[in-house]
């Protein structure tokens, strides 16, 4: 980097509104906020280089860019880092924050010393303890150490409550449970309860019954919470114990679950107990006694040489609020209570080569705005999703042109375990490509609006303890379409719970868009229904075209809807709302959408024997069981099957790209060469802090 010059108050205030020259400001944890900044003395703290910067554009017009370089090291932040109006650069002047190294680490904590962890001397506390946990558990008063917001856990709640996590060494420590892995699951429904999803709001709690004798070392008055797949799996919440009968060996819960506590799919329903001083009996979990102000836990290794964090920040750690042509590159955003970075309004601003982990909420939230992008980061451990990109005027069809990137995605549902997606896009006219995503026990990926672009992606090992699923969804709201879902990977997708999976899942009427040149393998289970690897559910007018299905039990499937439903759906009934979303949310009886869409036109007025298909063309599949169920039509021509090889370059190393002379071209002519080379994030593309590994 080249020496740049810092221009300070004194300078400043001689200044007149002439272009200023570009400017470095320094950070280190060693430094001064009473310092000038400069690479000698750099300032302390990234509040004080904001403030420096709001006040070198006082001056006047930016000509060359800024630059905050922040040198290796933890800045806790004990509120978010905030960018507005004030802060933003331009197009030929951005202003960017670097992390000057590798380790530069902004944290939403308060960092626990090693000497604050005394051994358990308490006897009652040693009482509930397990046996094997007894002289290994540790602990701390949170209040000595200025830790006072321990948050609290509802009686019923998705996701996380804003109670602090605990990393050591990075790593997440577990909230103490049981069984340590899995699910137990119930031995019998005594009581479904109240289902306030159909409006029964009688308030009646779920009772059932349990094997075994693990709950009755269990103190329901310090309070026990139990996360389960109470109706669906697809669907999972947690509700705390109100009783636990030991002689019916029966737990009645203190709430009812939205869909009760019944058999909604065809697998056991499953539980497991959280947030019990009983269960922390194994190195690596941990327990907070909120009326006392203690944290106990059993260090996974010596904690004299470890940095513990108690994540505290209930907010962003960066916030870009309707700035533009900012840029954050670099940066390690962990440990807060909230999302670690947020975008809102604004335009054209950039994250790179981050890594943010270890959050409790999405790790990048992009909402509003235009042309916002995301680049070469690396997102993974956060507790209810990913990167989610929103932007964009749904009732005018207006994109919002944000993009991600390059980026790796990976365990992004720690806290909720169903619909924490690790991408999202959001609105009209966003784009997702070259990024790889993976690790996920439910859906990785949701189309939420209009135009957008899913390209050039892996997809792999997601909803692997789910039913009723998939690895890309969209639904419910057939408003919703002209989305091009191609050239993508998806792999090992699925789990064999009953009710079928898929890999691209359409669901209660939605149509409208298109599955071009993908490769799927080992994608999705039929499961007792109709499911497919591609699968409509109910819908219409989607595409599935030029795509390579290999190894898949069902390449297509779908569920149509009768004439009845679809006119009690477009009428507003079973509970889709569609009267509200297709003609208030937005108008799709006029223009743009049938301008956009033409085959919306007549869409509200469905006729009895009306035909409603997806089209089907040129899919090539290679060791799959069936072809197709429902309502998706195409030629004979236009699918091939073989249980052979159909030209791949080298199947045995997953490369899929087709030769030139491979026989899928003799056996359809129309069949388009997937660019397989090209999926995947680039090579020389920066993933985050860490390398994008398969």
């Amino acid at each position: 980097m080249n020496q740049l010059t810092t221009i300070f108050a004194a300078t400043l205030l001689a200044m007149t509104t002439h272009a200023l020259s570009a400017a470095t400001f320094f950070v280190a944890p060693d430094g001064n906020d009473a310092n000038p900044g400069t690479e000698a003395k750099p300032f302390a703290t990234l509040p004080r280089a904001r403030d420096a910067v709001r006040q070198l554009k006082q001056a006047g017009p930016l000509a060359e860019p800024i630059t905050v370089l922040v040198r290796d090291g933890a800045y806790r932040l004990g509120e978010s880092l905030t960018l507005d109006a004030r802060d933003a650069g331009t197009a030929a002047a951005p202003v960017t924050w670097q992390a000057a190294g590798k380790d530069a680490r902004l944290y939403g904590g308060a960092t626990l010393p090693a000497d604050a962890l005394r051994p358990v001397t308490d006897q009652n506390v040693l009482a509930r303890l397990d046996p094997a946990a007894r002289g290994k558990v540790l602990w701390a008063d949170l209040r000595a150490l200025g830790v006072t917001e321990l948050g609290s856990l509802p009686d019923n709640f998705r996701g996380a409550p804003t109670s602090p996590e605990v990393f050591f060494n990075d790593q997440r420590l577990a909230l103490a449970c049981w069984p340590n892995e899995g699910w137990t699951t119930i031995a019998k429904i005594i009581d479904s309860g109240s289902i306030p999803r159909v409006g029964d709001n009688s308030n009646r709690p779920g009772v059932f019954e349990y094997e075994g004798d693990r709950p009755e070392r269990w103190n329901v008055d310090a309070g026990v919470w139990l996360q389960g797949y109470w109706c669906y799996d697809w669907y999972e919440e947690i509700i705390r114990v109100k009783a636990i009968d030991r002689e019916k060996h029966q737990i009645t819960l203190t709430t009812p679950t939205v869909y009760g506590v019944k058999q909604g799919n065809p697998s056991p329903r499953r539980y497991r107990a959280l947030n019990l001083l009983e269960e922390l009996d194994r190195p690596g979990e941990f327990y907070i006694d909120r009326a006392v102000g203690r944290l106990y836990l059993w260090p996974p290794s010596d904690p004299a040489s470890a940095r513990i964090v108690l994540s505290t920040l209930n907010s962003p750690l960066v916030l870009l609020a309707d700035t533009e042509n900012v840029v954050l590159r670099g940066f390690i955003v962990e440990a807060g209570l909230g999302s670690g970075i947020q975008v809102s309004g604004g335009r054209d601003n950039r994250i790179e080569a981050c890594e943010v982990r270890n959050m409790r909420l999405l790790g990048i939230h992009v909402s509003g705005g235009t042309g916002h992008r995301v680049v070469g980061s690396a997102i993974h451990d956060t507790g209810t999703g990913g990167l989610v990109l929103e932007g964009g005027d749904r009732k005018t069809l207006t994109p919002g042109g944000h993009e991600a990137l390059d980026n790796h995605i990976w365990q992004f549902s720690r806290h909720q375990f169903t619909s924490a997606y690790g991408l999202i896009l959001g609105g009209v006219g966003n784009r997702a490509a070259h990024n790889l995503v993976h690790d996920a026990p439910h859906q990785a990926i949701a189309l939420q609006g209009n135009d957008h672009v899913f390209e050039y992606n892996v997809v792999r090992n997601v909803v692997t303890e789910t039913d009723d699923a998939g690895a890309l969804y969209k639904g419910r709201n057939p408003s919703c379409r002209g989305n091009l879902i191609r050239y993508n990977f998806w792999h090992d997708i699925g789990s064999p719970m009953g009710h079928g999976t898929a890999a691209v899942y359409f669901d209660d009427g939605d149509g409208g868009d298109t599955v071009f040149g993908n490769v799927f393998l080992r994608c999705g289970y039929p499961g007792r229904g109709s499911f497919g690897t591609v699968f409509s559910h109910g819908g219409h007018d989607n595409r599935a075209e030029n795509n390579i299905f290999i190894d898949c039990q069902r390449a297509i499937g779908s569920a149509p809807w009768p004439d009845d439903r679809w006119k009690r759906t477009v009428d507003g009934g079973e509970d889709c709302f569609w009267q509200e979303r297709l003609l208030k949310d937005v108008d799709i009886t006029k223009p743009p959408y049938t301008t956009r869409y033409p085959e919306l036109v007549g869409f509200m007025q469905p006729q009895p024997g009306q035909p409603r298909v997806n089209r089907a063309k040129n899919n090539v599949l290679v060791r799959c069981g069936d072809v197709t169920s429902g309502n998706w039509t195409f030629e004979p021509a236009e699918i091939w099957s073989t249980g052979d090889d159909p030209g791949f370059v080298d199947a045995a190393h997953d490369n899929y790209q087709l030769r030139a002379d491979a026989e899928v071209f003799k056996h359809l002519p129309g069949f388009q060469p997937i660019p397989f080379d090209k999926i995947g994030p680039r090579k020389g593309a920066e993933i985050g802090a860490k390398e994008a590994k398969e």
